[in-house]
């Protein structure tokens, strides 16, 4: 049995599985059971690997994150925190785009996810864009781009995810405490992107919102956003672990949805929990799958090699990051994030760590490159949710996204290579 005949096994049955449509679960752990198949290793050893993947208590964190944020989904909150951002940057030369970024900042610190990021807040931003006399194109482009900001922001699961796949070494409140200035740098980049356009195309000034109307929409929308308050102060402040803050923060979801705001009836309680179990369900059975996969991977003793054979093309960190970036990118357009924050974290942590960078700051390094990816065909799924949206074609939509694509691997490559930018606020809560 030879280790280079084994991991030619598995990258090849990976692949090949991928290619023929199987889920990403199946396809990692059915690459590892032939892998191990080939190598005589006891197939038990997959099924206890992927209960040991999944049997952490920090994993608690995500069902309580996945359900706050669908309950948040659910009712008005999106309208609310879209007011909000009006107040602030609404009177400006196409304000109703730099509230699409604003607003998608805010309910990406509720929801910390893209793909709930663009169903919510642009199911509301982009008919009111085209009602205004945005081009639909344009109105598709910004949302999608600025959803991006959700996979950054506290509280995004996506962190918690990566900080297993570390092996529970990076912890959680570190990552959040990173995420908060890459994702203000992100949302101040397009929104002066949306700035630029908006003049070049000729849109108008935003309605100016009445005084006598602002007290409230400011307090509804503080209110909206008290949910990740809740999650980023109790973790913060040591007061409460991530999944206390995450079934706090659920609570105070149910009270302010369902109790004060009636936004809709409880019944819908029982559809939210059928949609958040269905989450769940896939996101546990694909952390299971990946670290059998995991292992596999370090029994070939396949993160070694890359180092090896990064550090072979060239010892300087510029060129190595610089990789790492493209391949994330490339890898980014075919795979969906989650999987690839399983499959990906192990392999190049080791490389990243080498050169001396910090594993905190490559995890905001990683979300950002895979969150780019959800932006990209041919699984670009937040691409894919957009252009549903504003019934438009995906190519439209992947022509109206490249300014703000183009702006976001500019930043990208600044918070890479500027890790002040990233590692300030962890370093100064240590």
């Amino acid at each position: 049995m030879d280790n280079a005949t084994a991991i030619w096994i598995l990258v090849i049955s990976f692949v090949g599985l991928v290619l023929l449509r199987f889920p990403i679960s199946l396809t990692l752990a059915g690459s590892s059971i032939l892998t191990l198949l080939y190598l005589h290793v006891p197939l038990a050893v997959v099924g206890q690997t992927m209960l040991q993947g999944i049997s952490t208590l920090s994993l608690l964190a995500i069902p309580f994150f996945i359900l706050a944020g669908q309950i948040m989904s659910e009712g008005k909150m999106a309208l609310r925190l879209i007011n909000l951002a009006q107040v602030f940057v609404g009177s400006i030369r196409g304000g109703l785009a730099m509230v699409n970024n604003v607003a998608c900042l805010f309910f990406g610190n509720i929801s910390g996810s893209a793909v709930a990021d663009v169903s919510s807040v642009g199911s509301v931003m982009i008919p009111m864009m085209k009602k205004k006399g945005y081009d639909t194109d344009y109105s598709v482009g910004v949302t999608i781009s600025s959803a991006i900001q959700g996979v950054v922001v506290p509280p995004s699961h996506n962190l918690v995810l990566y900080s297993l796949a570390a092996g529970g070494s990076v912890s959680v409140a570190s990552l959040f405490l990173a995420g908060i200035v890459p994702g203000i740098l992100l949302c101040i980049s397009l929104m002066i992107t949306s700035y630029v356009t908006s003049v070049r195309r000729g849109y108008q000034k935003g309605e100016l919102i009445a005084w006598r109307n602002v007290p409230k929409i400011v307090f509804d929308g503080l209110a909206s956003m008290m949910t990740a308050v809740i999650i980023l102060g109790g973790i913060f402040t040591g007061w409460f672990t991530a999944s206390e803050s995450g079934a706090l923060a659920c609570l105070y979801a149910f009270i302010l949805t369902f109790l004060i705001y009636r936004d809709v009836p409880v019944s819908r309680m029982w559809v939210i929990l059928k949609r958040t179990f269905r989450t769940v369900s896939m996101v546990m059975f694909l952390i299971a799958a990946s670290a059998s996969f995991g292992y596999v991977l370090a029994f070939l003793k396949v993160p070694a090699m890359v180092t090896d054979l990064m550090l072979g093309i060239s010892d300087n960190p510029i060129i190595i990051l610089l990789i790492i970036n493209i391949l994330l990118l490339i890898l980014g357009a075919p795979m969906d994030m989650a999987p690839l924050i399983m499959i990906m974290t192990p392999i190049l942590l080791p490389v990243v760590t080498s050169i001396g960078m910090d594993p905190v700051h490559f995890g905001i390094i990683l979300m950002l490159n895979l969150g780019i990816g959800l932006l990209t065909p041919p699984v670009g799924t937040v691409l894919f949710v957009g252009a549903a949206i504003g019934n438009i074609s995906i190519p439209q939509a992947t022509k109206s996204m490249m300014p703000f694509f183009y702006v976001l691997c500019i930043v990208l490559l600044i918070l890479t290579y500027i890790p002040g930018l990233v590692m300030w606020l962890p370093n100064y809560f240590k």
